[in-house]
């Protein structure tokens, strides 16, 4: 495995595992200002944050690791309501959403890089 494949296999693990232990706790997050439903905004930029890496260093894997994406955040909502949380359907298109924001801020960023900063 090359190390540019490390790096976004690695940053990709650590995103999904922040995830997973901060959407399977009982903690409600604290409210954004006066927005209604800021619990859609976290879960945007959360798998955003989820989809970048990869997107950016290894956008070969994208073919199998957007299906995983929408599965992990499916499965989360699944299980939420085990953890006292609530299932949502809403939560998980937020996630779907943040998953195409990722891959477009990924590639995009790619694609902007000069060619002698980008990894090999």
């Amino acid at each position: 495995m090359s190390r540019q494949e490390k790096l976004a296999a690695g940053l990709t693990l650590l995103v999904a595992l922040a995830i997973a232990a901060l959407t399977l706790t009982p903690i409600s997050s604290p409210q954004i200002g006066e927005i209604e439903q800021s619990d859609k905004i976290y879960h945007a930029i959360a798998f955003a944050a989820l989809a970048f890496p990869i997107a950016l260093l290894q956008p070969r894997w994208l073919v199998v690791a957007v299906p995983f994406f929408a599965a992990f955040g499916g499965i989360i909502e699944i299980v939420q309501p085990f953890v006292g949380r609530e299932c949502s359907l809403t939560d998980w298109l937020a996630d779907l959403i943040g998953v195409a924001l990722g891959v477009v801020a990924g590639r995009a960023a790619a694609a902007s890089m000069p060619v002698a900063w980008r990894l090999r």
